[in-house]
């Protein structure tokens, strides 16, 4: 491996404009997860093994942002509100080099507002929202975590009440997982109870028994938070 670097370059085309650039991406062999937390963030050996910051790709002539989940496909007029919105207002600046976890904000920001414009499916919306919060947990910025953790739940809500997930790789078990724990995370436990409980109770139909019994781990842990308040209240 020695003279191979980490980062290369990825030629891209708008999916927008058609405007051709590179971009850095990470070398899948440097990349290292040494653990997950328990809403499947991935926890990396090194910061610039980080592959969350290369996830989104922003046009330097447009703006327009996205990632490899967004369709080809452009709902009437959304094209005209992209252009209205994004496009006009862009100054262009050019995001296809090593990025800062900062940076990285800025284009999964961008990269959100452009998927509420471009009206793609809250299963991808959702997606984004989720790496925000990771990406603000990494920089230990709380308020900004549970702001984003709360959009992100209530995309994937909104996904499983129109189905718009089914065909995309997140399944419905591992949907109703997420949705628990970003309740359990905001401190929203009957939501929280309520979506591991409907986990749970497609243990026998699911092909991912992993997430079963992470949706079984937090609800215990719940359970034994409350029993802890419960005797603290009692001794007091």
């Amino acid at each position: 491996m020695e003279g191979i670097q980490p980062l290369f370059d990825r030629k891209m085309e708008c999916i927008y404009c058609q405007h051709k650039s590179s971009v850095k991406n990470i070398r899948s062999r440097f990349i290292k997860v040494s653990s997950y937390d328990t809403d499947f963030c991935p926890q990396y050996s090194a910061e610039s093994e980080n592959a969350l910051l290369y996830n989104i790709h922003v046009c330097p002539n447009c703006g327009f942002s996205y990632s490899a989940d967004f369709s080809p496909y452009f709902p009437p007029s959304t094209r005209e509100s992209i252009e209205d919105k994004i496009c006009a207002n862009w100054v262009p600046h050019d995001f296809g080099g090593e990025r800062t976890i900062y940076e990285a904000i800025k284009t999964y920001k961008l990269a959100s507002y452009c998927a509420v414009l471009k009206k793609e499916k809250h299963i991808t919306i959702a997606g984004i929202y989720l790496r925000l919060a990771w990406l603000f947990r990494l920089s230990e910025d709380s308020a900004q975590e549970i702001r984003f953790m709360k959009l992100a739940r209530q995309e994937y809500m909104n996904s499983y009440s129109t189905d718009d997930f089914k065909g995309t790789q997140v399944s419905e078990v591992k949907l109703l997982y997420l949705a628990g724990e970003l309740s359990r995370r905001i401190s929203d436990l009957p939501s929280a109870v309520r979506y591991f409980s409907m986990v749970i109770e497609r243990q026998k139909q699911t092909t991912e028994p992993k997430i079963v019994e992470m949706a079984k781990e937090r609800w215990q842990e719940i359970r034994e938070d409350k029993k802890s308040q419960s005797a603290e209240l009692i001794g007091s």
